[in-house]
C-alpha cells in the first residue's frame, strides 16, 4: 500500500532539512563517519533524507517508511552515545585552527548546539512516527496495521528519548 499524504511529505522534508543543516553538515560529517551503524541503516537514512522527490512522485510503502524512521531513530540513539560526548574533538575543534574566523564561529555553534539539535530531530521523528502509525491504523481497517509486523518499532521510544 502506497502512502501519498502531503502532511507526511512536508514532515519528512522538514526532518531532512534539519538533519542536513544541523546534524550532518560540513562541520560534523567527519565525526559522523566514526559512528558504528550498519551500512543498511546509512542507506535508509540517505534514502529518507535525499530521495524526497522520488517519494513525492511514487509515494511511500508503509513498511519502507517505518524502516527509514527506525534507521533515523537508531542514528539519534547512537549519535547521542558515540558522537555527542566527543564532538568538540571529533569535529576538529581541538586541532590547530586552519579555518577562517567565521568558519570557526559556525563550527563552534554547531558543536555547542548538537545535543539540542539531536533532540529536535528526535521530536520531529516521533511526531512523524505517530502520524504515520495513525494513518496506518486508519488504512488497515480490520487487518492488523503494518507497524505491528515490525517488532523493533517497539524500541523507537527508547531510541528517541535516551
Amino acid at each position: 500500500m502506497l502512502l501519498k499524504n502531503p502532511e507526511i511529505f512536508a514532515s519528512v522534508e522538514k526532518i531532512s532539512e534539519h538533519y542536513h543543516a544541523n546534524i550532518a553538515n560540513r562541520f560534523t560529517r567527519r565525526a559522523l563517519t566514526t559512528m558504528t551503524l550498519e551500512s543498511s541503516t546509512w542507506t535508509q537514512i540517505e534514502s529518507f533524507t535525499e530521495r524526497l522527490e522520488d517519494y513525492r512522485y511514487q509515494g511511500y510503502h508503509l513498511d519502507e517508511l517505518y524502516l527509514q524512521i527506525l534507521a533515523m531513530a537508531r542514528f539519534v540513539f547512537q549519535a547521542r552515545k558515540q558522537i555527542q560526548p566527543n564532538l568538540r574533538f571529533l569535529a576538529g575543534t581541538g586541532a590547530p585552527d586552519r579555518v577562517s574566523e567565521s568558519d570557526r564561529i559556525l563550527r563552534d555553534m554547531v558543536v555547542n548546539n548538537f545535543a539540542s539539535n539531536l533532540k529536535i530531530l528526535a521530536d520531529k521523528l516521533n511526531e512523524l512516527y505517530v502520524r504515520v502509525a495513525s494513518l496506518d491504523k486508519e488504512l488497515a481497517g480490520e487487518r492488523p496495521p503494518v507497524y505491528s509486523r515490525l517488532a523493533e518499532l517497539k524500541e523507537i521510544g527508547r531510541y528517541l528519548v535516551e
